[in-house]
């Protein structure tokens, strides 16, 4: 992984870059922003690590933690919310087998994202699964997709 944060750190350098255009850099090549890429950064570019974590944890868009292979985003804004975007938010999580505060399933194949509006109000609610956006979708539409996603084994955790 260093030689991808040296790469990183080399292109911020030649094109004069920020703390944000570095961490985006870093989820674009891991899809995610580990730890240790801060540690190396912090250090190799003498900025605390603090103005690393101050913009990661204030933009929605970055992550710490691992993206599932399959990522799946829900959208909770007014119009969906309106028209059941919680009852499928809540099949979603439950057939994910998610807690409360997890996000990505305990085997890595699954991430499930809430958002606030995905700017396609007049086909709510909308649930994105691998970047095909269902519409007007239902939570039996979406669990038949992401079943399909599991597998037909999907019943033997």
């Amino acid at each position: 992984m260093n030689d991808t944060f040296e790469t990183i750190v080399r292109q911020y350098r030649q094109n004069e870059g920020n703390v944000i255009s570095l961490l985006q850099d870093t989820q674009e090549a891991l899809g995610y922003i580990p730890k240790e890429a801060i540690d190396y950064f912090s250090e190799t570019l003498s900025i605390a690590p603090s103005r690393f974590y101050g913009v990661v944890t204030f933009y929605a868009q970055f992550r710490m933690t691992p993206v599932g292979r399959h990522k799946i985003t829900a959208c909770c804004g007014t119009a969906c919310h309106v028209r059941g975007s919680t009852l499928i938010l809540n099949s979603l999580r439950r057939e994910l087998k998610l807690e409360p505060d997890e996000d990505t399933t305990k085997d890595g194949e699954f991430t499930l994202e809430q958002v606030n509006c995905v700017g396609a109000s007049s086909i709510a609610p909308i649930v994105v699964v691998d970047k095909k956006v269902y519409g007007k979708t239902t939570s039996d539409k979406i669990l038949k997709e992401l079943r399909s996603l599991k597998g037909p084994n999907h019943d033997e955790e």
